[in-house]
């Protein structure tokens, strides 16, 4: 288990992403991809949005806004991110 510990807060934030672009494809059906591709925008959409925070130098605000938990931290980061990318690409899909 050791050897996954570097790569936890990606794993967490794939895993809220994942979820949260399920959760934008549920409540958009009409423009959704599909369960399979709205997890895997998710999942993409998670990670990015939380490295592009961490890279921005941002990823503290939001450690101090939820009581300094990096997990909970990395898990809203990547949930927010997961909602958002499939939720643009569901306005460039065709016939919608």
């Amino acid at each position: 288990m050791e050897q996954l510990q570097p790569y936890m807060p990606m794993i967490i934030q794939a895993i809220a992403g994942a979820v949260g672009g399920n959760v934008i494809g549920a409540l958009r059906r009409n423009n959704s991809f599909g369960p399979l591709i709205n997890t895997l925008l998710g999942a993409v959409g998670g990670v990015g949005a939380a490295q592009g925070l961490q890279a921005g130098g941002m990823m503290e605000q939001v450690l101090a806004m939820l009581g300094d938990n990096a997990n909970v931290a990395n898990g809203a980061t990547g949930l927010a991110g997961g909602l958002v990318l499939p939720l643009i690409a569901s306005f460039f899909k065709r016939g919608s």
